[in-house]
Formats: C-alpha cells, sequence, structure tokens
C-alpha cells in the first residue's frame, strides 16, 4: 500500500523545481541569433545577472554547470604556478581546488568541518604568514551544499583586508545566491559565480561569473586563458562572442522568466521567504533531535544556510529505508547525503521554487516515514513548523 499518487515532490538540493511559467517559456521557436529579440534578451539578461550579484562589473554568462564558472572563474585571473587558498567547511571549495590543481596551480587548503563554517581568524592568521604575498587568490563557498554551512562572506573579507592581503577573493554562490543576501560591490568580492540550477529556478546548463575591477585587471597578465572560457572574447562587440558561438536561447528564456519572478517577488521579500521556510524546517528538525537519533550537521545555529539543511543519522544507521519509504510510498524524493557524509545523513532542500505548502508537505512526509520504520525522534516536528510559519506569517 502506498500514499505516492499524485504530484511527487522534490525537496533535492538541485535541480530545484522549476516553475510551470519558467518552462512554457522555453516553448518557442528558435530565432536569429545575428540580429533581432535575442540581443535584447542578452543585454536584459545580463543587467538581470549584475542587479542580482549586486555588482557593477562585467557579467558572463556560459553554457555550463557550475563546475564550468569555476573553471572560468580560475583560468581567467591566474597563471600556471600560482598558489591559491581553499577554505574548507564540506567538500565543494575542495572539489573546486582540485579543479584548479589540475589546471597547473599550486593549492593549499586551510583545513575545516564538515560540521562548521570558516573561521576567519584562521584565514587572517595564513594570509599574515604570507609575507611575500605568494597567494594570489581565496576560494570559499557561500553555502556548501553537502554540509548545508553557510560561510560569513563579509567576516572573511574582513580577515582579509585585516591581514593587509591582496589576494582576489572567488566566492562560490550557487546554492545561495537568490536565496539570501549577496552584495558582491559592498562586500568587497571580486569574482562571484553561481548556476542556474538551484535558487534561480532554471534548468541545469547555465552558469554565470560577474568579474570586478581588480578581477578584470588580473585577467590582462592571466596566462590560464582559453579560447572559450576568455572573458576578453566574450566582451566583444559581435553577440555570438558573448557566447562563444551559438547562444543556449531556449535556457535563456528560461532565465529571463525566472529572473522577472524574483525581480516581481522582490529580492528581499525572496530572501525573507527562504529564511522564514528554512527555520521551519530547522524547528521541525529541532524537536524530531530530541528523540538523540536525528541530529544537524551544523552544530552552530548561525551557521545553518537557508538553502538546505542536512540530517546526520548515528554511526552504522543508514538513511537508505527513510528515503526510499519517502519516494516509494509518499511521492517525495530526499536530497542523499554526499561525499563525507554519504550514507550517513539525508538533506532537505527549501531553495528555489518553493512555498510553505511544499515544506510542511515534505516534513510531514518525513515525519510519517520516521513514525512508520520505528525511527526514534521526538513528536511534533511538523507542528513545531506550523507553530513557527503561524507566529511569523502575518494574517
Amino acid at each position: 500500500m502506498t500514499v505516492a499518487a499524485g504530484r511527487q515532490f522534490l525537496a533535492v538540493p538541485g535541480p530545484t523545481n522549476v516553475p510551470d511559467a519558467v518552462l512554457q517559456a522555453m516553448q518557442q521557436p528558435a530565432v536569429d541569433i545575428y540580429a533581432g529579440p535575442l540581443l535584447a534578451l542578452t543585454d536584459r539578461v545580463m543587467a538581470e545577472l549584475a542587479r542580482l550579484f549586486d555588482t557593477k562589473g562585467r557579467c558572463f554568462i556560459y553554457a555550463a554547470n557550475g563546475h564550468g564558472s569555476w573553471e572560468s572563474a580560475l583560468t581567467n585571473v591566474l597563471s600556471r604556478g600560482d598558489r591559491v587558498l581553499v577554505l574548507e567547511s564540506g567538500c565543494f571549495a575542495v572539489v573546486w581546488g582540485e579543479a584548479a590543481r589540475k589546471l597547473g596551480l599550486d593549492v593549499e587548503v586551510v583545513p575545516g568541518s564538515y560540521r562548521a563554517a570558516v573561521d576567519p581568524a584562521a584565514l587572517a592568521e595564513r594570509l599574515k604568514a604570507d609575507r611575500d604575498k605568494r597567494i594570489k587568490a581565496i576560494m570559499v563557498v557561500q553555502v556548501d551544499t553537502a554540509s548545508s554551512v553557510v560561510n560569513d562572506i563579509p567576516a572573511l573579507r574582513r580577515a582579509i583586508d585585516e591581514a593587509g592581503h591582496p589576494a582576489l577573493l572567488m566566492v562560490d554562490a550557487i546554492a545561495s545566491l537568490g536565496t539570501m543576501p549577496f552584495h558582491m560591490d559592498k562586500w568587497g568580492v571580486d569574482i562571484a559565480l553561481t548556476g542556474s540550477q538551484k535558487g534561480l529556478m532554471t534548468p541545469p546548463g547555465l552558469s554565470f561569473v560577474a568579474a570586478g575591477e581588480r578581477a578584470w585587471q588580473a585577467h590582462q597578465k592571466a596566462e590560464l586563458r582559453t579560447p572559450y572560457w576568455d572573458w576578453t572574447f566574450r566582451s566583444g562587440d559581435e553577440h555570438y562572442m558573448k557566447y562563444c558561438g551559438t547562444p543556449p536561447e531556449h535556457l535563456l528564456y528560461a532565465l529571463d522568466q525566472a529572473l522577472q519572478m524574483i525581480f516581481a517577488e522582490g529580492l528581499a521579500a525572496a530572501w525573507h521567504r527562504h529564511a522564514l521556510l528554512a527555520e521551519a524546517v530547522r524547528r521541525a528538525v529541532g524537536r524530531w533531535s530530541e528523540g538523540q537519533t536525528l541530529q544537524f550537521n551544523i552544530a552552530e545555529p548561525r551557521e545553518r544556510s537557508n538553502s538546505v539543511t542536512t540530517v546526520l543519522l548515528p554511526d552504522g544507521m543508514s538513511p537508505q529505508p527513510l528515503q526510499d519509504y519517502c519516494q516509494q510510498r509518499c511521492g517525495l524524493t530526499l536530497g542523499v547525503g554526499i561525499h563525507k557524509l554519504s550514507g550517513k545523513a539525508f538533506r532537505i532542500a527549501h531553495m528555489g521554487h518553493v512555498n510553505a505548502p511544499m515544506v510542511l508537505g515534505t516534513l510531514g512526509v518525513v515525519e510519517v516515514a520516521l513514525q512508520a520504520l520505528g525511527i526514534p525522534h521526538g513528536a511534533g516536528g511538523l507542528q513545531a513548523a506550523v507553530d513557527w510559519l503561524g507566529s511569523k506569517v502575518p494574517a
């Protein structure tokens, strides 16, 4: 017996749910890539991206996933043998660092934890020790989707300034842009990047890089530049140069519609919606954890992201039965634990095209699964989420 018939729920942290209006925006014929409305679309989307990153810097669009934007950031400002500093707080900054190593860069990892944010003091200490200023760039994620941590980017910028270090600050905002504040210029971020498939509610296949003035200056001397990623070529006057060839037309239609929806809601309103729904999830997980079986992966409450929540199980207890029950019996797909948390955790995504019914439905199904499988847990997790939203969403 199942109760899975009906619309399937997706609660994975990417690709996230795509709005019907965004899907419908793609349902139109291809157009001329050299003239006409596609040129105006490119201009509009570029301006919308700059607004989203909150920057006066240059924006670039790639037909690629987030790994492509990683490579763009690295190859456009660095040269073989340059040293880069990777700030660990989960898996994705480290994986980005592995990509840098394969490009011939000298990669150093500041060790961190899968359970905590980057320590700004540790960064300042390492930079002060770099008296020869060999470190050319610092790489960090704002939100790591494996650990579900959120890093304090302004605090990291202050640590760099305190050390008086000239290294470029590169921030991966793939799992955070559109879900929480990001102010590239105000925070002193030199390069920011993101992808289409998370907070931006667009199908996978596009990634974006924003480059500030210091990054553009470094670009002039970079020796890792390659034809596809090259910012100079993509800054050319011809429209096809913006994409290094044929534009990904239909994904651009989708992106334009998604960005219009975000700005129609209002960026501040979208951030607040994510904060409310994320806290509803945390209220539920907090109640479940009273059974001393489940626990938050991120120990410090202020370091828990508004995009995704990672829930740990005890050593020796697999999350697979819970995930299978939710999907096969109830029609809910949860995120799995990945990298060091593979087989040890499940993840609940709450980013992008998500609202109260979706979050409460997800939490309700998880609570059903916990009960059906006899997993010890504190009672009333769903009610705690309802009480939170009822107190914070005014009539």
